[in-house]
């Protein structure tokens, strides 16, 4: 999930710099903060261990330079510091070759708080130290053993206001091709998606963990007649709906925002039954800036005034809720976890994650692809 959120973030910042909405000094402040670093390029995969350094492992794209940054700038300037970053991914595979090294030169990975769980019980991922990360700081449900929560987003119904006479307001609606015609779209990658057809086949939001993966599979093989496409990435899902290939998407909600203000309402969105998805931090196991420095850096990145630039620059969700009286009242309908907005929502289960992903991503991919 991560990887392909992560570089759609960036796409989102590039566009918004290419048509003026943001300025060059805001991309790299956006970029920064959302990376959480000042960046190096790949290289910074051959750094040495040594003291004072901590390199930071997103799936951020190119090198850019971004030392005042949000994140990386503030601190340095408080720690003496430097965060490096290295934009190769890190995948569950490439996290656990670093660790079997036994001489891994990454600290930090912004990896799925699933992933960072699977790969700590392995004992190649140091477990969150909260007497430094303030658990007051994150959302009730959102801290792990291994990894912490750095934001949020959701999968929201998007649709075409200028087609409907209503608007849907339910992921029922989005199933009710006879109330709400047009083609629809979903997301190629499984995740928010079982959720969503199990919560329209009737599954109430406390029942939907573990997930019956047949019934969610038979519900979408039986509607993928009015899938117009599955999206893969978030410019794409964005396009879909611009052009009039379907009417209705289910999409992240950095995008659905987009699309409202871009579009002056006429692609609008709803919360109602939207599925939450955490980004979170991880350390690996024996990392060379050392555990200590690492929890400082997560600790430092939980300030709410830091997280507001993210929701600027992106749309993204606070993990800390104090951030939130702290966005400008009239944007705070496109944020995710707004008092006024989270309960209308569901949680992806992180632990159902961790254990089922891979299998239930399979499954997935062979039914929209019959």
């Amino acid at each position: 999930m991560t990887n392909h959120f992560q570089n759609d973030l960036v796409e989102i910042l590039k566009e918004r710099a290419a048509k003026g909405q943001i300025s060059r000094r805001q991309l790299m402040y956006g970029l920064a903060a959302l990376m959480g670093t000042a960046a190096v390029g790949s290289g910074a995969r051959q750094a040495n261990a040594q003291e004072g350094r901590l390199v930071f492992v997103n799936w951020g794209g190119d090198a850019l330079d971004a030392m005042d940054a949000a994140f990386g700038r503030p601190f340095t300037e408080e720690t003496g510091i430097r965060v490096l970053y290295d934009g190769s991914g890190p995948t569950e595979g490439a996290i656990t070759a670093q660790v079997q090294s036994g001489r891994p030169t990454w600290d930090l990975v912004d990896a799925d708080p699933f992933s960072s769980q699977a790969l700590g019980r392995k004992g190649m991922m140091e477990p969150i130290d909260y007497g430094i990360v303030d658990r007051s700081k994150q959302r009730e449900g959102f801290g792990w053993k291994y990894s912490s929560s750095c934001y949020f987003y959701s999968y929201v119904i998007a649709y075409d206001a200028t087609k409907f006479d209503t608007p849907p307001t339910s992921i029922a609606d989005f199933f009710d091709v006879e109330k709400f015609p047009g083609k629809r779209s979903m997301y190629k990658w499984g995740a928010g998606m079982w959720e969503a057809a199990l919560l329209a086949d009737g599954v109430a939001p406390e029942d939907l963990y573990p997930l019956d993966l047949d019934r969610a599979h038979a519900k979408i093989g039986a509607f993928k007649e009015h899938i117009g496409a599955f999206w893969g990435g978030g410019a794409e899902s964005q396009s879909l709906l611009l052009n009039g290939d379907v009417s209705m998407a289910l999409i992240w909600n950095t995008r659905a925002g987009l699309l409202d203000k871009d579009t002056e309402g006429d692609i609008s969105f709803i919360w109602n039954d939207g599925i939450i998805g955490p980004g979170g931090i991880g350390v690996l196991k024996d990392n060379p800036g050392g555990t200590e420095a690492a929890m400082q850096y997560i600790a430092a990145t939980q300030a709410p005034e830091r997280q507001v630039v993210l929701f600027e620059m992106l749309g993204n969700g606070p993990s800390n809720p104090a951030a939130d009286a702290l966005i400008p009242e009239d944007q705070r309908r496109y944020n995710a976890m707004d008092p006024e907005n989270l309960p209308k929502q569901h949680a992806l289960d992180t632990d159902w994650y961790e254990e089922n992903y891979g299998a239930a991503l399979d499954a997935y991919l062979q039914i929209i692809s019959a």
